[in-house]
């Protein structure tokens, strides 16, 4: 008898066979073969339908409208977000009720809703007028239905409802960083401001990037919902398309893949950034700063004045 087969320690390891996580793979594998196999022969499709439309100018320009109310709200609603939970985080309690109520507000009401009140806001204020209140004189006076097209509507809309969920989400990478390095750069007399833009912001900006990519990506599908206020976008522009040609399906397809084919390249961007953020050698010479700012505070001038009133 050899000593493998004596000493338990020495025996031969044979991983164990998991036959039914092989079953279940193959099933799953064989459905969507058979899912695929349906959608590629499926008369309803219309295979050259969609190639004729898909590339159709029509189609393409609601694309870029699509494309222009995504990435105009998103900066919107970043810039307004960071705003909003700077103010949540502020010592004034006037600043943290007001930015409380905004967040409660847009996080409260649904976003079609919010929609067409937008819209539809001219009904409520048929013209906006800036000037001294309380009975004082007008500077300037417009009709909000002529300032509030279809299309800033929608811009407006998707920016101050994303700037809520914005905000939560900056609010909460702000607080991941530890307090030991504003104490630190507060002991290197740093101002508040100085704190937040060079130690706390680059640090809570990674936390951010992957929810923020998120809702970027949500936002971009939600734009379908502008169809309803009539701005042509690209669940719009295939909605004027299948109603002359009553060709449904192919022009919910020709949506379907755009849809796919954006969301795709942003999540493939996300990535890299991700990566590139990660790998990144500003970010080792930020991670050394703060150790030697968390160094500071732990043997420097904050221990020093504790020690003292001690």
């Amino acid at each position: 008898m050899s000593v493998h087969e004596t000493d338990p320690a020495l025996a031969r390891h044979v991983p164990q066979r998991h036959v039914g996580r092989a079953v279940v793979a193959v099933v799953l594998v064989i459905a969507l073969l058979w899912f695929v196999q349906g959608l590629a022969f499926n008369q309803a499709l219309d295979w050259p339908t969609i190639f004729q439309y898909f590339f159709d100018f029509n189609v393409l320009a609601g694309l870029g409208r699509t494309l222009l109310i995504t990435a105009v709200s998103i900066v919107v609603a970043v810039v307004l977000g960071a705003l909003l939970a700077t103010m949540r985080l502020s010592a004034n309690p006037v600043l943290r009720a007001l930015a409380w109520v905004y967040v409660w507000f847009f996080r409260s009401v649904p976003l079609l809703v919010l929609l067409v009140l937008t819209f539809n806001l001219s009904l409520l204020w048929p013209t906006i007028e800036i000037g001294i209140p309380f009975g004082g004189p007008t500077f300037v006076s417009m009709s909000t239905q002529d300032l509030i097209n279809p299309l800033v509507a929608a811009i407006v809309t998707f920016s101050l409802q994303q700037a809520a969920y914005t905000s939560e989400v900056l609010r909460a990478s702000i607080q991941s960083v530890p307090v030991g390095q504003r104490e630190a750069a507060a002991a290197l007399g740093m101002t508040g401001t100085r704190t937040m833009m060079r130690v706390v912001f680059p640090q809570a900006f990674r936390v951010a990037l992957p929810p923020i990519a998120n809702d970027t990506i949500n936002l971009l599908k939600s734009t379908s919902l502008v169809a309803f206020i009539a701005v042509p976008d690209l669940m719009y522009s295939v909605q004027q398309i299948y109603s002359s040609n009553f060709r449904i399906i192919p022009l919910l397809i020709v949506a379907t893949l755009w849809y796919m084919v954006v969301v795709s390249i942003l999540s493939i961007g996300q990535y890299f950034v991700e990566r590139k953020l990660r790998n990144s050698p500003v970010r080792a010479a930020r991670i050394a700063a703060t150790d030697d700012l968390d160094g500071l505070t732990a043997g420097g001038p904050l221990d020093a004045k504790k020690e003292t009133a001690a």
